[in-house]
């Protein structure tokens, strides 16, 4: 299985003869009787604080007078309450960054993406099964699921969030996650990620676990800063690179919808104007997308997955400008840049049909208001 689980490989054994009905229990529990989720974290036998919390402070984003008052849609994430995007990039923000903790917990099943013990459950996949399995292929000793709901269904995530958590699964078990379905299957670019990340899980679809270590790891505390800046580093010793001005990261139609109209005018126009290299992540192998994005002053597109690809392996100190759809601004890449001491700048585009469109000059004056 690999040099990053082989000091608990001798614990992992194929079992043929397990069978569980915890999910049809928990099915039961829900549908029938109409009871509550019980959070599986709830049962910790022992519950620990992997690296402490601590207090921070947002430093404003980059962006032109008038842009905050075209945004007419925004998606607030899931850890980051907030109404309008205004406060969150007017920065000024004292935040405080919860630590990173671990639980223990024993005698779980794993059915088809989910955990079931006794009355609680915890999805670590979106969608249960209709039919539920009740024979598990795995019985393991000490198991660390390092994979998430979200990180299951989007590759920037996943990247993201799921992949730094990895290193910490390392450390306390087998490295677990869920086997890929019809529904989610691996991500096209996953397999080159992971191993020149040198990461080697496990995927499975059902076992038992005997001792399970589940994880809070979605703070952006120290901890989680140094362990994502370790990937880049991994990654960039795949490459020769050198400084250069900056990459700019097509999009496309890949996803969810966020058209911009003109996003080929403009990437051509920063290659020739500003010496920016412009690839497409859909159509290039991982090794080709780390050497364009390695050295990178600046990561720029439109706002999406696809500039997880640049973000990996940005220095402190570097920038990202997105180009926001006027009615879905998204904020993410503003806590990731907080966090890892980077810059980060927007502008918001104009609605065009069922897409939007991106002023070059107004593009032209943001990246002139980075620090250089």
């Amino acid at each position: 299985m690999g040099s990053d689980i082989s000091k608990f490989s001798a614990s992992l054994i194929a079992n043929e003869h397990t069978w569980t009905l915890a999910a049809y229990r928990n099915m039961l529990r829900k549908r029938l009787l109409r009871k509550a989720d019980i959070d599986i974290k709830s049962l910790a036998v022992k519950t620990w604080d992997i690296a402490p919390g601590e207090q921070t402070l947002s430093p404003p984003a980059f962006f032109l007078p008038g842009q905050l008052e075209r945004v007419t849609g925004w998606e607030a994430k899931r850890f980051y309450p907030y109404v309008h995007p205004a406060r969150t990039m007017e920065g000024g923000i004292s935040a405080q960054q919860g630590p990173t903790r671990g639980y223990l917990i024993k005698d779980v099943w794993m059915v088809d993406g989910a955990l079931y013990k006794g009355n609680a459950s915890h999805w670590l996949s979106l969608k249960p099964s209709r039919f539920p399995r009740v024979k598990v292929e795995y019985e393991i000793e000490r198991g660390a699921a390092y994979c998430t709901q979200n990180g299951n269904t989007w590759f920037g995530t996943w990247l993201m969030e799921d992949c730094p958590t990895y290193a910490l699964a390392c450390n306390e078990g087998v490295p677990v996650t869920t086997a890929p379905s019809a529904r989610y299957p691996l991500f096209t670019q996953g397999p080159a990620y992971e191993d020149w990340l040198g990461m080697q899980p496990l995927r499975v679809r059902s076992a038992y676990f005997k001792e399970l270590v589940l994880f809070d790891d979605v703070s952006n505390n120290r901890s989680r800063h140094q362990r994502y800046r370790g990937m880049g580093d991994k990654l960039l010793s795949h490459v020769e690179h050198s400084e250069h001005p900056g990459v700019f990261i097509l999009r496309g139609g890949d996803g969810d919808l966020r058209l911009m109209r003109n996003e080929l005018e403009v990437a051509e126009h920063l290659r020739q104007q500003r010496g920016f290299r412009v690839i497409n992540p859909l159509k290039c192998d991982v090794p080709t997308i780390v050497a364009a994005c390695a050295g990178a002053r600046t990561v720029i597109g439109v706002e999406g997955s696809q500039l997880v690809h640049g973000v990996n392996v940005l220095r402190s100190g570097g920038a990202v400008l997105a180009l926001q759809p006027p009615n879905r601004f998204v904020s993410y890449y503003k806590y990731l840049t907080d966090r890892d001491h980077q810059h980060f700048g927007f502008v918001v585009g104009m609605p065009e049909g069922d897409g939007f469109t991106m002023d070059i000059e107004e593009v032209e004056r943001t990246l002139d208001l980075f620090p250089s």
